[in-house]
């Protein structure tokens, strides 16, 4: 018996489906933090598949040989300074007012009649840089605003906000999920950038335009007397350098008494990391390689090397600049960072059990039967995606276990990279379908906008849906034509 499951095919993949049950028991049932059963079902799993414990976990004298060291360090040399630097670039843009400069400047270009579509684009843009739950945090009060102004539902202005958050949060860097699964995947985040941003528009377009208004238009929700007060408090804030009220986002930054940065900087600190890593990588391709400016657009190309200058960039020009004291700067990159190390560990555990499916023998296993039953890898990651994100709620979570489980069976049927960034959009995707009571966002939404559970049910639910859908379908078309 021992050695039917650790030598054949049918042995290794039942291996692989009862560490997946015994991962969901933990977490679901049990309420382990996914970091913790990560760990320990990796460490199951390869005592069950007959690793050495010297393998699994060295020795005192040779610590970093083992499994569990290098399943961890692998991951987090990759993708724990791109993660914190994007923490902190986000945080430097919502503690100078830049979200309310970007949604405002939004509302009064495309009208009154159009306020939702500018509530989307103010999703999808400032999503780039920030949490999901933070840029609700910050762009609730407008949202409240022009919902009272319109005199129509709230869900008209949301919903569509909701999308544009969501899809950045779960398809492009800096974001914790797709950054891990690409390191995970072993991709570059260029192409994660073009191929997420390939999948999140349509999706985003689908759900956050199409359908919320559509949904807007058969449910009113309106918009409770004491959110209007909060928004009230909101505009009243003092910021760094000024008073914020309606604020002058033409002004130059660091003028005296601006409470608000100008819209060209914001912009331009939420694009320069983008442009610098597909500058990098795509200049490598067209460039000479033994080229100087091939050498340049390495460097400044490299994802943590471009965090770095846009986050330099933040805390000037948003920063000191506009009247911030080395303290205060100090104070917001310290905020930020704290919830970063649960993500960390969340990743590492991820990685860890990657590297045992590889060392095991169950990740080829797995491919070989994808290939015998011909489901493309891609199917595969997005219904165990959805899997995992629809029993455990966390969509960290499901990305690192998915992307764990997937990754060795993606390294041995010979991906592009183009093809690998799909594969990770397809993870992604998974991992924000169907929110519901388990999913902290869930409630988040349903405090900060005044929804009953029923309601969140009929509209975050089914939109949250329909962006994994939308965003799996263009990826699953794109990996057929890359």
């Amino acid at each position: 018996m021992v050695s039917w499951l650790q030598d054949t095919t049918g042995g290794l993949l039942l291996l692989a489906a009862a560490g997946i049950a015994l991962l969901l028991v933990l977490i679901v049932r049990l309420k382990l933090e996914p970091f913790i059963a990560l760990l320990i079902v990796g460490m199951l799993t390869a005592l069950a598949a007959g690793v050495p414990v010297a393998e699994l976990t060295g020795s005192a004298q040779n610590p970093g040989d083992s499994l569990l060291e290098s399943g961890f360090a692998g991951i987090l040399g990759h993708v724990a300074a791109i993660i914190g630097l994007g923490t902190i670039l986000g945080a430097m843009l919502e503690a100078s007012g830049g979200a309310q400069v970007l949604t405002r400047r939004l509302l009064r270009l495309l009208g009154e009649h159009r306020a939702p579509l500018a509530m989307g684009l103010a999703g999808l843009l400032f999503g780039i840089p920030v949490f999901f739950d933070v840029g609700i945090f910050v762009l609730a009060p407008l949202v409240y605003v022009a919902a009272e102004q319109g005199r129509r539902s709230i869900l008209l202005y949301c919903l569509p906000l909701l999308a544009g958050l969501s899809v950045t949060h779960a398809f492009l860097p800096p974001h914790p999920g797709p950054v891990a699964a690409a390191g995970l995947l072993q991709v570059e985040l260029a192409w994660v950038i073009v191929m997420g941003a390939a999948c999140a528009i349509p999706a985003w377009y689908v759900g956050g335009v199409l359908f919320s208004s559509w949904i807007g238009r058969r449910i009113h929700v309106a918009v409770p007397e004491e959110m209007l007060a909060a928004a009230q408090l909101a505009r009243d804030k003092v910021r760094p350098g000024g008073t914020a009220g309606d604020g002058d986002d033409t002004g130059e930054p660091g003028g005296s008494g601006d409470a608000e940065p100008a819209l060209g900087l914001v912009l331009f600190i939420i694009a320069i990391p983008l442009v610098l890593i597909l500058a990098g990588t795509f200049g490598s391709i067209v460039l000479p390689e033994t080229s100087v400016a091939a050498g340049v657009a390495g460097f400044v190309g490299t994802p943590a090397i471009a965090l770095t200058v846009a986050v330099l960039l933040a805390f000037w020009l948003l920063g000191s600049r506009r009247g911030m004291t080395r303290e205060q700067i100090a104070e917001i990159a310290a905020v930020a960072l704290r919830p970063v190390a649960m993500i960390l560990l969340v990743v590492g555990a991820g990685a860890f059990y990657g590297t045992v499916l590889k060392a095991t023998g169950i990740g080829t296993a797995l491919a070989e039967s994808l290939a015998d039953a011909g489901l493309p890898v891609i199917f595969a990651a997005y219904v165990i995606s959805c899997g995992l994100r629809i029993a455990q709620g966390s969509a960290t979570a499901a990305i690192a276990a998915t992307a764990g489980i997937i990754g060795p069976t993606a390294a041995e049927v010979g991906m592009s990279q183009p093809q690998l960034a799909l594969v990770v959009a397809a993870i992604c995707a998974g991992s924000i379908i169907a929110s519901h009571v388990n999913d902290g966002g869930f409630w988040i939404v349903s405090r900060y906008f005044g929804l009953t559970v029923k309601d969140t049910l009929k509209t975050w639910t089914v939109l949250e849906t329909i962006l994994s859908v939308v965003g799996f379908a263009v990826a699953a078309i794109l990996i057929t034509v890359v």
